[in-house]
């Protein structure tokens, strides 16, 4: 008689600790990453390499125009720490950029424009 039969949900934690190769969170310049943060492909760097990760060439490919860490969490299926240390590891070998979110401010310069926040929430409140 055989052992019990452990079903494999290959969406499990078996499979983000062989994407990470055992990493829990990313380090060293990307630590500061959030889920606001941009990511865009390299110029010279969209072709992916031969032997490459599919999630790094996926990330790659969809970074070719900037998406935030939040949307490419969304559309890799992956949960944030997880794909901070799939783009750490494209940062580290120059294949992507992480640029801070272009904060959105009025013509005079002083911050978001207020009258247009109010608006938005009032939207949402009448949903």
């Amino acid at each position: 008689m055989s052992g019990p039969h452990r079903p494999t949900d290959p969406s499990g934690l078996e499979r983000y600790y062989v994407l990470t190769g055992g990493r829990s969170g990313p380090g060293g310049p990307a630590a500061g990453l959030d889920v606001a943060t941009l990511v865009i492909t390299c110029a010279s760097r969209t072709a992916p390499v031969p032997g490459m990760q599919h999630e790094h060439e996926e990330i790659v490919r969809r970074c070719r125009d900037p998406l935030s860490v939040a949307e490419l969490g969304a559309h890799l299926g992956l949960p944030f720490n997880i794909l901070a240390v799939l783009v750490t590891d494209l940062l580290e070998a120059g294949r992507v950029e992480a640029r801070d979110p272009i904060p959105a401010s009025s013509p005079s310069g002083q911050g978001p424009d207020l009258e247009l926040l109010e608006e938005v929430l009032s939207g949402l409140q009448r949903l």
